[in-house]
């Protein structure tokens, strides 16, 4: 795990607004709470989820739809359980 640089922290937090409040609190949650600790694997998937478009990333978190890879569907179910 590599330290996060302040500038990057800043850009993430960024990407995480969503323009709908529960993507942007699920999104902010994980980087406040996880992201520092978390592996590059999960880092990575944590990118890929901040790539994907609003409307997939809003099915997927809100357990509508799964993702079809199976890392970045197990990723979003533990991302769904970090407590509020």
């Amino acid at each position: 795990m590599a330290e996060i640089d302040p500038v990057e922290l800043r850009r993430l937090r960024w990407r995480c607004r969503r323009g709908m409040r529960e993507l942007d609190q699920l999104m902010e949650r994980y980087l406040d709470r996880a992201f520092a600790t978390a592996s590059d694997a999960d880092r990575g998937l944590f990118l890929r989820l901040l790539d994907t478009e609003d409307d997939i990333l809003w099915r997927w978190c809100m357990g509508r739809e799964r993702p079809g890879d199976a890392d970045l569907a197990d990723f979003v179910d533990r991302l769904r359980q970090l407590p509020p």
